[in-house]
């Protein structure tokens, strides 16, 4: 274990059943425990660092398998956090070829030019032809070096760098044979000190404890509350100000009926409901309806700046 894997007042958390499961099934409940307690607004700090780091390897197993380094570079938003959690979860679990393997990887694609790092996460390996840098049989005596030079830079070269990192992923998928990093990561989240071993009433539960520590979680809740509502769909957005408007709290958007019928003509409706029950939302003209189902009573309306405001 290297010197930055300090030990952490939080345990790694799998569920019971994980316990004599097969190793994929120990991974992913790392894996969803993780998820879960993203999802319930606990940052990188309050997870243990071990779950994070098991997690990542994981992610990058996951993402090579599907698509090389290339799959991996283009879904981690900030590959230096990331990185290093990989780095250390392969060095943790004794990967040591695999952890050699990312890091000469990693390295031959940020050596590679903003063009060249554009042909290998294109997956396009036909770009450049090594021939092209190859006209020095030219005896013209007007036949410029420097051009000569740029041709083989921008050929041979970059054909080989990008080569070279689809012969690393060629490596990679070679190595699972003698490195199994799924077995690696599964024995050694088996082998934490502190596991917790929890049912998923249990689990909620230690969630929950770890959530009630969080100094800012009312900050936290109505940011993410925020950014949800910035990603929400426009209908969503017609419902929430329909609520506002009749005075209702919004449970839950149930689903989207396409026949409805209204006012003698075929509508779009969502159906959704509040602490006062179920209700429907069409849009007509410029405005837009709530609407009890059961009396056809039209509970609100909002015109549509309203609901885009």
């Amino acid at each position: 274990m290297s010197t930055g894997q300090t030990a952490s007042k939080h345990p790694v958390v799998l569920t019971i059943e994980s316990a004599e499961a097969p190793s994929e099934d120990v991974v992913d409940s790392n894996v969803t425990v993780v998820n879960a307690m993203y999802a319930e607004l606990l940052d990188a700090p309050e997870i243990a660092p071990n779950a994070l780091r098991s997690y990542y390897v994981d992610f990058y197993l996951t993402q090579a398998l599907a698509g090389g380094f290339a799959q991996y570079v283009f879904t981690v938003p900030e590959r230096e956090e990331i990185d290093a959690y990989v780095r250390e979860g392969l060095e943790g679990m004794g990967a040591t070829a695999h952890l050699a393997l990312f890091n000469r990887t990693a390295a031959a694609f940020d050596a590679l030019s903003e063009e060249d790092a554009d042909v290998y996460l294109d997956g396009d390996t036909d770009d450049f032809d090594p021939a092209d840098g190859d006209d020095s049989t030219d005896d013209s005596t007007e036949h410029d070096g420097a051009a000569e030079s740029e041709v083989h830079d921008g050929g041979t070269t970059a054909n080989e760098a990008v080569r070279e990192l689809h012969e690393l992923d060629d490596e990679f998928e070679s190595l699972l044979e003698t490195e199994d990093i799924l077995a690696l990561n599964a024995a050694w989240l088996r082998s934490q000190e502190g596991l917790l071993l929890l049912d998923d009433e249990q689990l909620e539960v230690h969630i929950a404890e770890r959530v009630a520590q969080i100094p800012n979680l009312a900050e936290r809740q109505a940011e993410a509350a925020e950014e949800a509502l910035e990603n929400a769909p426009e209908f969503e957005l017609i419902i929430r100000e329909l609520c506002d408007v009749a005075g209702h709290e919004l449970k839950k958007i149930t689903m989207g009926d396409p026949n409805h019928e209204h006012n003698g003509e075929t509508v779009l409706a969502w159906h959704f409901t509040t602490d006062h029950g179920d209700f429907i939302m069409v849009e007509e003209d410029e405005e837009a309806y709530m609407i009890s189902p059961s009396t056809k009573e039209i509970v609100a309306a909002v015109e549509f700046e309203d609901a885009d405001a």
